[in-house]
């Protein structure tokens, strides 16, 4: 019995973790989403942080993001699996942020082809492998074993209607908002909308990579999409309400750091003082928001050295 129980413990410590189970939430007929947890990157959540889902068609499956890791992906698999046995024939990925990207090598293994906006191409290629390097540390190596960056060979440059796997779909781009390549994926049969990027459900939508305004501009746009339910990158599944939030808290982050940089106030006054009460509950508001107020701050800079 001892020597039994001494195989197991040596078991359990020296052989891979098993890759987590992925619940997939039915979000309309055919429809699902994989809902990342709402915090930071970190071992407890195993970096799940960003919803992905997919859409069973008639003659094969459509998947949109592909998670934070090998792992991630090849638990997409399959839980996609369990709900299908038709071949994935398309992963779009929505931009170019790393919780969203990196499950793409356990989808070419299954020659999954891969779609993504050329200018999120080029930015993976720029930054991912940094990126990756990042997620070792953060998530060791053993979370992210198998894991490398793999750029989607298909892009789009604008707007475009897709039929794949028997259903319409539009993939919508409306220029450099949270990402320079943010794409949005809407599925007309269900009236399913996956706003990757450009939509966040009550947690804060990070700066880093956008342009505030065009960013509003898009949201503007989307919110005339007939959908009948949105999939926002992160947060719950929901619908026109929580595109309208999104661009309330940008608004208000806005008219904050401009009324501080007109005051004179130093951009670590600025940091410390833009407050906005109103969005104090949502995730990660502590980190992103500061960091938020920095980027809006030094782009006020910027556009007054008139600089783009």
């Amino acid at each position: 019995m001892h020597h039994r129980l001494a195989i197991c413990l040596f078991l359990m410590f020296v052989c891979p973790t098993p890759t987590r189970a992925l619940e997939p939430v039915r979000v309309a007929d055919t429809v699902y989403a994989f809902i990342g947890d709402s915090g930071d990157i970190g071992p407890a959540n195993g970096g799940n942080v960003g919803n992905s889902g997919f859409i069973v068609g008639r003659t094969g499956v459509i998947v949109v993001d592909t998670g934070i890791s090998y792992h991630h992906g090849k638990a997409m698999i399959e839980a996609i699996r369990k709900v299908s046995p038709l071949p994935v024939e398309l992963a779009i990925i929505t931009h170019a942020v790393q919780e969203f990207l990196f499950g793409n090598a356990a989808f070419v293994e299954i020659h999954a082809p891969l779609l993504t906006h050329v200018e999120s191409a080029e930015l993976m290629r720029q930054r991912c492998d940094h990126c990756l390097s990042n997620l070792r540390k953060i998530l060791g190596d053993e979370a992210m074993s198998g894991t490398r960056l793999v750029v989607p060979e298909r892009t789009v440059k604008e707007s475009t209607v897709l039929d794949v796997a028997g259903r319409k779909l539009d993939v919508l781009f409306y220029g450099w908002a949270s990402t320079p390549g943010d794409l949005a994926v809407f599925d007309r049969d269900s009236g399913v909308l996956f706003a990757g990027g450009l939509v966040a459900s009550h947690r804060i939508p990070g700066l880093r990579d956008g342009k505030l305004e065009g960013w509003l501009q898009a949201l503007d746009r989307l919110e005339q999409v007939a959908a009948r339910a949105i999939v926002p990158g992160h947060g719950a599944v929901g619908g026109k309400l929580e595109i309208q939030e999104t661009a309330a808290y940008l608004r208000a982050l806005d008219a904050k750091v401009r009324t501080l940089y007109k005051d004179g106030a130093s951009l670590m006054q600025a940091v410390d003082s833009a407050d906005l009460p109103a969005y104090a509950g949502w995730s990660m508001y502590p980190t992103l928001h500061r960091q938020n107020v920095l980027h809006r701050y030094l782009q006020l800079e910027v556009d007054e050295l008139g600089g783009n």
